[in-house]
């Protein structure tokens, strides 16, 4: 049984991929053992049946023939088990040894791997052929119209045997096929679902029938035949027919459902979302091998497709990705309402003076991963990592029923989360409402997702105003007045100013509910000026 609950070659007999290879050798030949003697003991009692009632006359059981029936017949059965069993097993250890020492085949090893079940065949095969040599001769010399009765009989048997073995063999070695098809030795094409199918026919309903038609021709030029012989043996042949066609029916179903079967389990997992889990166990070397190894193929795909959806969408934001994902891209955008919020760090080029760029990277990565979480959580999107500073957007390309307060509320966690999370850095947070253009800039082979308008550079102005408190993150009143739901309790009016690069006043809130004030460094808030006016020129202002 795999660890999943899956069965990786299409039956629980042949338990998991992941089974440890001594355990997976020894359930193998046992299922080999086991196959062989299910064969031949159908074939045994397919004999003794056709003999004593399918096609009495004339009969074997006569005193002359006393010594083949309890001593010949004993001894070859005996002989042809143990013969059996133990050239069986010789051939499988020495075919199949490097599976037992657990490696990789090699091209000598896979030649010798594929000769195995026809070597196992051939050994069934020949002990089958010399019953019918011995049986028909030891039965045919005493009296010889056994013969043509003695030949029928055993080699009919014998290939209802072989036709089964061939069937056995097959699933108990699905493993071993398996491990070759992983190493890289590809599958045989001389065995296919056709021929299956009519081995199947031929071996369980042809043959039968023309024994049937054997029959009932020897009962006609027999003059001691009769009505009731002829039936009988007619009927039992139907009834082998029916018996013998039923098992070969089957098993070469099975050995088709098997991988179907399969199949569809993975479609499930691929269904349910479980692409890591959905890859299958290529085990069969005909058509339905190629189907498996295409499944694979697919899944493989699929999977690639999503890791560069996942990494597309991390670059770019989930929302901005499913656009993409869903349409043709194309260059220019369209007007939107939306908010604007920008983060710069407070004293970057301090803090990388004083730590090592190790240090400075994994506490950049802490400030963002707050940033991120924050505007995630407000249904808004990180629009631009510049350096040390964040642009993030709120209704587009997502609309959302009051951007203006998402924005307000992302802007006051992220003040309260750098606090505990990132005690190194301080940031100055500012807040803008208003149009903008939202779209594709750039050219069609390389463009990215953004937002122009004067929101994007009042927020960025606005931020900068903000490193004079970095406790107290400001939003210009646009923004205020765009709030519908109770966000605004939070936030207070704080004075009214000209920004720079800008000609008309601005009203500026802030932050109302700031406990544990701190004091911030002069020179660290100069610094951050100096940085924001280069960041804030290239992202979105009205002079670039």
């Amino acid at each position: 049984m795999a660890r999943t609950g899956r069965r990786d070659y299409g039956s629980i007999l042949l338990g998991s991929s992941k089974e440890s290879g001594v355990k997976q050798r020894v359930r193998i030949q046992t299922l080999l053992t086991s196959s062989i003697v299910f064969a031949n003991l159908v074939g045994a009692i397919m004999a003794i049946t056709l003999t004593s009632v399918g096609i009495p006359e004339p009969s074997v059981f006569r005193s002359n023939l006393w010594w083949v029936n309890f001593i010949a017949l004993p001894v070859y059965v005996v002989f042809a088990f143990v013969i059996g069993i133990v050239l069986g097993t010789v051939v499988v250890v020495r075919d199949l040894r490097w599976a037992i020492q657990d490696r990789e085949p090699t091209k000598k090893d896979a030649r010798r791997a594929r000769r195995a079940p026809i070597r196992l065949l051939g050994l069934q095969a020949a002990l089958w052929a010399g019953a019918v040599v011995f049986f028909t001769l030891a039965y045919g010399i005493p009296d010889p119209d056994l013969i043509p009765k003695m030949f029928f009989v055993v080699g009919l048997s014998g290939v209802v045997v072989v036709a089964i073995s061939s069937l056995l063999i097959e699933f108990s070695l699905r493993p071993v096929a398996a491990e070759l098809i992983s190493a890289g030795y590809g599958r045989r094409k001389r065995s296919g679902v056709r021929s299956r199918s009519v081995t199947s026919w031929m071996v369980g309903s042809a043959i039968p029938i023309v024994g049937i038609l054997l029959v009932v021709m020897f009962g006609a030029f027999r003059d001691e035949t009769t009505k009731l012989d002829l039936f009988v043996g007619v009927m039992v042949l139907a009834l082998t027919a029916l018996a013998t066609g039923l098992i070969l029916t089957l098993l070469s179903s099975l050995s088709v459902i098997g991988p179907i079967r399969s199949v569809r389990s993975a479609m499930g997992r691929v269904q349910a979302g479980r692409l890591d889990d959905a890859d299958l166990v290529v085990y069969d070397g005909t058509e339905l091998g190629d189907l498996q190894a295409g499944f694979n193929s697919m899944v493989g795909g699929l999977r690639e497709r999503e890791h560069m959806r996942d990494m597309f969408g991390r670059h770019v934001g989930r929302e901005v990705a499913a656009a993409a994902l869903s349409s043709d891209p194309e260059l220019g955008g369209i007007e939107r309402v939306v908010a604007a919020v920008f983060v710069d760090v407070i004293g970057s080029t301090t803090l990388a003076a004083q730590r090592s760029p190790v240090e400075v990277v994994e506490i950049l990565n802490r400030f963002f991963a707050v940033i991120v979480a924050a505007v995630e959580e407000q249904k808004g999107l990180v629009n631009k990592f510049e350096g040390d500073a964040v642009l993030a957007i709120f209704g587009a390309p997502l609309a959302l029923p009051d951007a203006a307060g998402a924005a307000l509320a992302a802007a006051r966690h992220i003040s309260m989360r750098l606090r505990s999370e990132v005690p190194e850095l301080s940031a100055g947070i500012g807040i803008s409402h208003g149009p903008v253009v939202a779209g594709n800039v750039g050219a069609i082979e390389r463009f990215e997702y953004t937002v122009i308008g004067d929101p994007v550079n009042e927020s960025a102005r606005l931020s900068e105003l903000a490193k004079r408190d970095p406790l107290r993150p400001l939003a210009s009143g646009r923004a205020m007045d765009a709030v519908k739901g109770d966000e605004g309790r939070y936030w207070r009016r704080a004075e009214t100013v000209t920004l720079r690069g800008r000609t008309q006043e601005t009203v500026v809130y802030e932050l109302d509910d700031v406990d544990d004030r701190d004091d911030t460094d002069d020179s660290e808030g100069a610094e951050g000026v100096e940085n924001i006016d280069e960041i804030g020129d290239r992202v979105g202002s009205d002079e670039a």
